[in-house]
């Protein structure tokens, strides 16, 4: 957990002040995994920006006079020539390297979370489906919910550890792709952080939910014991793989517990685990069933409506030691849907939560910061949630990301699951047979790919229909580790 994925930070062209980690500003300070950055370090006005802006200083010691320029002649000419090579220096990142910094950020599209940036433009673009300019992509990548490192929090069960540091990673990723579902659900995807309290009250209790303490329903001390059973436990790394079934059996016990039905604690969609294919689990692409969703959907409800919103949870293995490059032009058009909700992934050993997509490199919130963990109550609409967010960018080569991951997707109703669907079957017939997961419409009557009777709607892997009963674990799954090697 001492490796961590390669930071970029985006010098903004204008930089304009900032007080807090949200806003237009995209130099922040790389912090180490291993140890707590001073609070001030932590913020964009750290001593990086610092050197930045001595930097910026410097530069104008070799800008010619004005007034001179035309009496000094050479002089001029010559501090001119000394400026135009530093810029040049400056501008093609090898300062900002030096400095601890990186410009993640190139003048090509970004796609971040079912939106298109023109970042080659920073007036707003024709298209519907783009928008133009750094400062709106800023402001909605500083507006995701940034979930890291927490020490100082109740002790994990009997573990007596105080701090997930340099082991915690994979969860505080996952938490930030659910959370991520959750705004998308309660406040849109146009919803954006305001700079000043009040905050949007659904906003505070989302953040109540992820809180370090076995009160808050999401908080990595449950997640932990949910997934017990698939090797969760305080102090050692997970894959993506058992984190998509921890959150299963967490939503699954959320949901049956009585005294969180139609409250706020509730989680408000359906979640399908999506795995195996039409002849079952071990072999091919994960495959999205629509039946099954159907199915979830409906139990979810209790049998109320035909439909509901819905998380899709897809676990992957896309090659050995490293991703089968075949692979990542197909990664790269999933943050073009719109129910994009990122993946689970980073370098080996060290997770990360990647958001979005520039030309081939990955652009992702790293959870490797060490903060102080905090108490957000459901109802301080007063709260100081800066600690949730950051203007950050940071990127990773494509190419350079553990083949072990897992995509997110939310649909919000029949429609936009339908335009899920639409989307991943073209995709599909692009991957020149080997797609990341393909779309059915059912499966064969021989193969159960969801046990209903939990009523929760929260799928897991497919069984197929000649495994014996005890070989179940209880929840309608084997107790094999079902990964497939795409």
């Amino acid at each position: 957990m001492t490796s961590l994925p390669e930071r970029g930070a985006a010098p903004p062209s204008n930089p304009t002040p900032s007080s807090s980690c949200v806003g237009d500003a995209a130099v922040a300070s790389s912090s180490s995994s291993t140890s707590s950055a001073p609070e001030e370090q932590r913020k964009d006005g750290g001593p990086k920006q610092c050197k930045a802006s001595i930097l910026s200083s410097v530069l104008t010691i070799f800008e010619p006079d004005q007034d001179q320029s035309g009496r000094s002649g050479g002089h001029a000419s010559g501090s001119y020539a000394w400026s135009r090579v530093l810029r040049r220096f400056v501008g093609g990142g090898s300062m900002w390297r030096f400095l601890g910094c990186g410009k993640a950020l190139t003048a090509a599209d970004v796609q971040f979370l079912g939106k298109c940036y023109k970042l080659s433009s920073e007036e707003s673009s024709s298209d519907s489906d783009s928008e133009g300019g750094h400062a709106a992509f800023l402001e909605d990548f500083s507006s995701r919910i940034w979930i890291t490192y927490r020490k100082g929090f109740d002790a994990i069960s009997d573990s007596k550890l105080t701090s997930d540091v340099n082991w915690g990673c994979m969860v505080r990723s996952s938490q930030m792709l659910v959370a991520q579902a959750l705004i998308f659900h309660h406040l849109g995807r146009s919803w954006r952080k305001p700079a000043q309290n009040p905050s949007n009250p659904e906003y505070i209790r989302i953040l109540h939910l992820f809180g370090d303490s076995e009160a808050c329903a999401f908080s990595i001390h449950n997640l932990l014991q949910a997934g017990k059973s698939y090797g969760l436990a305080a102090g050692s790394w997970v894959g993506p793989y058992a984190m998509c079934r921890a959150w299963q059996t967490l939503i699954r016990t959320n949901r049956e517990q009585p005294e969180v039905i139609n409250r706020n604690e509730s989680f408000p969609m359906a979640l399908y685990v999506v795995s195996g294919d039409e002849d079952g689990e071990r072999g091919g692409a994960p495959v999205v069933c629509i039946d099954v969703a159907a199915q979830l959907c409906y139990d979810f409800n209790k049998d109320q409506s035909a439909w509901s919103p819905i998380l899709l949870l897809v676990p992957l293995v896309l090659g050995l030691d490293k991703i089968n490059p075949r692979y990542i032009p197909l990664l790269k058009e999933t943050f073009t849907f719109p129910q994009s909700l990122g993946i689970l992934g980073g370098k080996p050993g060290a997770s990360t939560y990647i958001a979005g997509v520039q030309d081939d490199r990955a652009l992702y919130l790293d959870p490797h910061e060490v903060q102080l963990a905090v108490n957000i109550a459901s109802d301080n609409l007063e709260a100081d949630t800066s600690s949730y967010h950051c203007s950050t960018v940071r990127d990773m080569p494509l190419d350079l990301i553990d083949p072990s991951l897992a995509i997110g997707f939310y649909c919000r109703d029949k429609d936009d699951f339908d335009d899920f669907c639409s989307r991943a079957s073209e995709l599909a017939e692009q991957a020149n047979g080997a797609p990341l997961f393909t779309v059915v419409q059912s499966v064969q009557p021989s193969k159960q790919m969801y046990n209903r009777d939990d009523g929760s709607g929260c799928s897991g892997y497919g069984v197929s229909g000649n495994i014996d009963a005890e070989d179940l674990d209880g929840s309608g799954e084997t107790g094999e580790d079902e990964w497939q090697i795409l």
